[in-house]
């Protein structure tokens, strides 16, 4: 056996931070991260500093924040920048390294230091991508345009059962090529298996018997505030997003979160084919995985729904670190509360696998107790700009647009019911994270302050063109007989969260 860790990246997207049995999730069915977590440790405090697609796996892959990996507003036609990932690190380190699934990068086929990548890029065919793989294997089942027959989009919540034989789900079809390429490795060298998940991203399209388990169960209804009852008090950031509080009734929001569920179980279960072949290979001890989400999902609460946002069910990720067998560093069986963020994933493969890391990367190893004092958050430069400060207790949450602030103590209030901000008791904790906030902008963020005072900018009227539900039905794929993988001249801006 090679002496380095062999190494299992699991990513998915839309997952948010509390959805998993073992943290105490009221409702969802996650036996395999539970038995993951009983082995490892899971990172409660983890986040996605710019929680959308692209800006947050740019950092997942590099290391690096937006200010270095130059994105902050879901540039879906913005290269990679000229920064080592950590699949060149570790193919130049002797990794066999191997990318399966959803990659979000432009060029489309550009695979990120990785040997080789199978492809899956949910219908993203309008950046020059004639088919990607998993199109390519459905046509050759005889499926051949059939992947979005089912008639959801890939940005609302209504749901429907998957419409093809269970095999042809993209879930399996993700597990299936990581496991050729594990079942095909060079036994003398170590590997890095990138295992990317579209789901439970929508569309919410799950298997009948998974849905059908979250249909005869409770399920945990959404969660509301005061703060978010009231839609023209509410900033201007919130009033434009693609779903408004009263998009979905309240049978269609409790459908929308039993599929999710559903999708992230069916996840759940796949993950533990990998184990076991990882099992019968004799290399499951030699082997570290990790389980993460590019971001969250409000799923309804506060009304409010996808990413984008830094509210707890945006931007709070799963982190779940299980170290191979021998392991003494980490300490198995444990919950750490130290705030993580997806740079910081970079640095602890490295560091696990004794890998020098590259100057670039400014994530911070999970390895031993190094601690962060806070993390900052950023997303959007236009009038829909938000910035976040979260230190251990509090978090500040700032909206340019018409000055507006929000404050919460999670440790009191961890679904965020309560905004503190206009109590004259957290004025002192405000000023300290406002001014925390200040040393954190850059570019034209320094136009919103002033004298030393974030100031912000003027509350423009709603623009309709940021979110228009009515005429992108949810970015709705097509039925595909050919296409040409044309490329746009001019891509429209990139608030439809594709």
């Amino acid at each position: 056996m090679p002496n380095k860790p062999n190494v299992l990246l699991i990513s998915v997207d839309h997952w948010f931070g509390t959805l998993i049995g073992a943290l105490g999730h009221p409702t969802i069915l996650t036996p395999t991260l539970d038995q993951m977590i009983g082995s490892g440790v899971a990172f409660t405090n983890a986040y996605s500093s710019t929680p959308i697609c692209i800006p947050a796996r740019r950092e997942m892959m590099t290391g690096a924040t937006a200010k270095t990996h130059g994105d902050r507003n879901f540039n879906e036609t913005l290269p990679m920048p000229d920064l080592p990932t950590i699949a060149q690190t570790l193919t130049e380190h002797g990794y066999q390294s191997y990318g399966v699934g959803k990659l979000h990068v432009y060029p489309q086929r550009n695979r990120l230091g990785f040997q080789d990548v199978m492809l899956l890029e949910e219908g993203r065919y309008q950046f020059g991508l004639n088919k990607d793989d998993y199109e390519l294997y459905l046509q050759e089942q005889g499926y051949s345009g059939q992947e979005w027959s089912h008639g959801i989009s890939n940005n609302d919540y209504h749901t429907r059962p998957w419409h093809l034989p269970e095999h042809l789900h993209q879930i399996n079809w993700t597990v299936r090529e990581t496991c050729k390429y594990i079942a095909r490795r060079d036994p003398r060298k170590p590997g890095f298996w990138y295992m990317s998940f579209s789901p439970p991203h929508p569309p919410l399209v799950p298997l009948s018997c998974y849905m059908d388990y979250y249909r005869s169960i409770e399920t945990d209804p959404p969660f509301y505030s005061e703060w978010s009852k009231n839609y023209e008090e509410l900033p201007y950031a919130l009033k434009v997003r693609p779903h408004g509080r009263h998009t979905y009734n309240d049978e269609a929001i409790k459908s929308a979160r039993q599929a999710f569920y559903a999708l992230s179980t069916h996840i759940d279960h796949q993950i533990r084919l990998v184990i076991g072949l990882l099992r019968e290979e004799n290399i499951f001890d030699d082997t570290l995985v990790m389980f993460t989400s590019d971001h969250g999902d409000m799923l309804g609460n506060h009304g409010l729904y996808a990413k984008g946002l830094f509210y707890e069910n945006s931007c709070n990720i799963p982190m779940i670190l299980l170290p191979p067998a021998n392991n003494k560093e980490i300490k198995t069986n444990t919950v750490d509360d130290r705030l993580v963020v997806q740079a910081d994933i970079f640095p602890t493969i490295a560091d696990i696998c004794d890998i020098p890391t590259p100057q670039s990367v400014e994530g911070m190893s999970m390895l031993g107790t190094n601690k962060r004092d806070y993390i900052y958050g950023e997303l959007w430069e236009d009038p829909r700009a938000t910035r976040m400060i979260r230190d251990k207790q509090y978090k500040l949450i700032y909206y340019p647009a018409g000055n507006r602030f929000q404050l919460f103590n999670l440790h009191k209030d961890p679904t965020e019911n309560q905004d503190l901000f206009g109590d004259p008791k957290y004025s002192n904790i405000i000023s300290r994270l406002s001014q925390i906030m200040i040393k954190n902008l850059y570019g034209t963020d320094l136009k919103w302050v002033k004298n030393n005072k974030l100031v912000g900018m003027v509350d423009p009227d709603p623009d309709i063109a940021y979110a228009n539900p009515g005429r992108s039905f949810g970015n709705q794929r097509g039925l595909r007989f050919s296409h040409s993988g044309k490329e746009l001249e001019n891509p429209k801006n990139s608030s439809s969260f594709r």
